[in-house]
């Protein structure tokens, strides 16, 4: 039996009571972006028009959430992760993701709200994934001992292995 889907599917996040903070933080950082419909309680514990569950768009990508209480967080299993052209845009993303948050490694940060992002311009991609086995060794390792991913030590590393290699081949040290 075929089935046949024609809804969407959209990333649903369960926010302690900080949904409007982080649909307003997050839309402001993202082109293509809007808050959309909040429903709200008519009355919890007193704070009547407290919101319970929202939608946000995010460079055109639906997110649901709701404010569900401290029951769930949550954690690095559940990531996003920002294609980057440039070093540029790594930066503002990190920058704007980071502000408030906590710094990782590889690229990965977690904002104000908990929610686990990585920031990765596509040099990277490249350059990890290099034809020449040792340049893609020597990304990596650089990779792997940075916090926000800088793709100018990335290529640095990659052409000293390289200069390296060319070296040895000429029977130079």
């Amino acid at each position: 039996m075929t089935l046949g889907y024609s809804g969407t599917i959209s990333p649903c996040l369960w926010f302690d009571d900080q949904l409007e903070q982080a649909a307003t933080f997050y839309t402001g950082i993202f082109p293509n972006s809007s808050l959309g419909h909040l429903a709200r309680y008519p009355d919890v514990d007193g704070q009547p028009g407290a919101v319970m569950a929202g939608e946000f768009v995010l460079d055109g990508l639906t997110f649901r959430a709701i404010n569900g209480g401290p029951q769930f967080r949550f954690t690095e299993a559940i990531s996003f992760s920002i294609s980057c052209r440039d070093q540029v845009e790594t930066d503002y993303y990190w920058d704007s993701l980071v502000d408030g948050g906590t710094a990782s490694q590889c690229g990965w940060l977690q904002d104000r709200f908990g929610l686990s992002w990585q920031i990765v311009p596509t040099r990277l991609y490249e350059l990890v994934s290099d034809p020449d086995p040792a340049r893609a060794q020597a990304a990596t390792q650089a990779m792997l001992q940075m916090s926000r991913i800088v793709v100018a030590d990335l290529e640095a590393a990659a052409d000293a292995v390289t200069i390296d290699t060319r070296a040895g081949a000429l029977g130079r040290d």
